[in-house]
């Protein structure tokens, strides 16, 4: 006896198949945008022990600090200078964000970044564990702007410039 046919067309199973995939994906995934606006008694926090100077991964509407880089400017192919603070897009490009900060680090600048701490990923494992002071925060963040708290733990990563012998 034949097996019976669930679906009418491929296209029909194409399109199952994808919402199955989109339910199982991790929360994270779920966020409109790969930006996390940074909670304000964070960076208040932050700024106070390390007093900032740019904000590398800024938009208009909620840079940290009176210079900032937005999208526009490609902050990637600026030059960070000084002590930066970087919450960068959480989405693939977070392994550039994070080599930047390690080379920036390595040309003199002190740069903070708050990141999601996904200790299973390449680029913690390339950048953050052998180069960078780790401070785990507890619990989740309660992002500015979001409803509900982040589903993933985070981290402050601090990249110092190397010491003079």
């Amino acid at each position: 006896m034949p097996r019976r046919k669930i679906y009418r067309s491929n296209a029909e199973k194409q399109a199952a198949y994808r919402q199955r995939k989109r339910k199982r994906q991790p929360v994270t995934f779920w966020h409109r945008s790969d930006e996390w606006e940074t909670p304000p008694e964070l960076f208040a926090a932050l700024d106070a022990e390390f007093h900032f100077t740019l904000d590398v991964a800024a938009l208009p509407y909620n840079a940290k600090c009176e210079r900032f880089f937005t999208p526009g400017a490609d902050a990637l192919r600026q030059r960070w200078e000084g002590v930066c603070w970087c919450n960068p897009p959480y989405g693939f490009v977070l392994r550039q964000w994070l080599r930047k900060a390690h080379e920036s680090a390595g040309q003199g600048a002190t740069v903070v970044c708050l990141v999601p701490a996904r200790t299973d990923t390449l680029w913690w494992h390339e950048y953050v564990l052998p180069h960078a002071e780790i401070r785990y925060l507890r619990g989740r963040l309660k992002f500015n702007g979001s409803g509900n708290s982040a589903t993933f733990p985070s981290a402050i990563v601090v990249f110092r410039p190397p010491l003079a012998c």
